[in-house]
């Protein structure tokens, strides 16, 4: 069976930054062989953060290449999984959207891909993650 990972929007402002964690995102993208899918939530998130940074060309741009990307599967959001990252928002400690990615990565038994410290907690709770932590 293929790998299957999420990337959280951590993960994908580090590939486009190109900021240390940037190959192992990028190799990742690359893999024939794993399965890599993001939640649309955190694609508003990216938007979102890109908009601010670099404009609104720019984070719209950035957000078709997203739905655009052959190896990548943009998640919708379905009943179930809002209810999911719902639950995990309010136990504490995660923004929603990160709760979005983590409940995605649960879900389809997947290692999250990402460098945010936020979801370390959830790892007791079953959440593997990939983690791309600063000059790994």
């Amino acid at each position: 069976m293929a790998e299957r990972f999420v990337l959280d929007a951590y993960a994908v402002l580090v590939l486009l930054d190109d900021e240390p964690g940037a190959e192992d995102v990028a190799a990742i993208l690359s893999d024939q062989e794993s399965e890599v899918h993001i939640s649309a939530i955190n694609v508003g998130e990216i938007e979102y953060v890109v908009h601010r940074r670099a404009g609104a060309e720019r984070a719209r741009a950035v957000e078709e290449a997203i739905y655009d990307h052959p190896r990548l599967r943009v998640a919708e959001v379905t009943r179930e999984r809002v209810r999911e990252a719902a639950g995990m928002k309010a136990g504490g400690g995660l923004s929603f959207a990160d709760a979005f990615a983590a409940a995605l990565a649960l879900e389809l038994d997947a290692s999250l891909v990402t460098g945010d410290p936020e979801f370390q907690r959830l790892q007791a709770k079953g959440l593997r993650l990939r983690w791309l932590a600063p000059g790994a």
